[in-house]
């Protein structure tokens, strides 16, 4: 079995506070837009979905279908950038917004590292291409930190995406995104040879998250917007918390 490798990731590179799809409910999800305006409330680092186009870029959206945050209609995977890069991805959200465009993952990493910020990058593939998805992001991922201090930190719901990113990349750190801990949960992240786990935050308790350290594991979560329930969960000892509430879980704030 595969084990993390810790000389990458000691000690935690990683804020502890993450803003979900850059700020994603102040301000249209996964745009630049968005990522301005979580980083205006302090935030280090952020949470964000990368799929391909037809033509392989590697852009941020989070759903598959293109109707519920953008001006286009059907699979986004289906179209080519040359499509995708027209559409508006902010009118769906308010009016100041209007014209947003979609977001290719080189232009964030260029924003990102002017502004000496961090980045999970939860790799999201069209139906039917998460291998392809995983070598992608994480060669691009590769070519684009090359020489940067902290790697993003590579996430998925999928194993398959996983394997391949780590196959492409082993060196760019992941971790498995998980809605429930079923049985074999800890051995499925090991066997991926990931730095951590991201689980759904009703999923967790000491005990799960003090097996995922005992492991070597770092422990993440989403998507908490509680203040209560945040510190509850870092009394716990949780390792980072992603949060939609930008503007009132602060990270300068208690």
């Amino acid at each position: 079995m595969n084990q993390p490798d810790k000389a990458l990731l000691t000690p935690w590179p990683y804020p502890r506070w993450i803003a979900h799809r850059g700020a994603g409910k102040l301000a249209p999800e996964n745009t630049l837009a968005a990522f301005r305006l979580g980083a205006a409330h302090g935030f280090r680092m952020f949470e964000c979905d990368v799929k391909l186009s037809a033509d392989g870029e590697p852009f941020l959206l989070h759903d598959s279908d293109l109707s519920r945050t953008t001006s286009g209609q059907g699979v986004a995977g289906e179209k080519r950038w040359d499509e995708l890069s027209w559409l508006d991805a902010g009118s769906w959200h308010s009016p100041p917004y209007a014209g947003e465009p979609l977001l290719r993952l080189e232009t964030l990493a260029r924003w990102l590292q002017a502004n000496e910020l961090m980045v999970n990058l939860e790799i999201k593939p069209s139906p039917g291409h998460d291998a392809l998805t995983g070598e992608v992001v994480a060669r691009e991922v590769r070519r684009l930190w090359a020489g940067q201090a902290v790697w993003p930190l590579l996430s998925s719901f999928s194993v398959e995406a996983l394997k391949s990113a780590r196959d492409a990349a082993p060196e760019v750190p992941r971790a498995l995104l998980l809605e429930r801990l079923q049985p074999g949960w800890l051995d499925a992240a090991l066997s991926l040879a990931c730095v951590a786990v991201v689980g759904h935050h009703p999923e967790l308790n000491a005990e799960r998250i003090g097996q995922a350290h005992a492991a070597g594991l770092n422990v993440l979560t989403y998507t908490v917007n509680d203040s209560e329930r945040a510190q509850a969960l870092w009394a716990l000892g949780l390792d980072g918390l992603i949060t939609d509430a930008v503007d009132h879980l602060a990270p300068d704030r208690p």
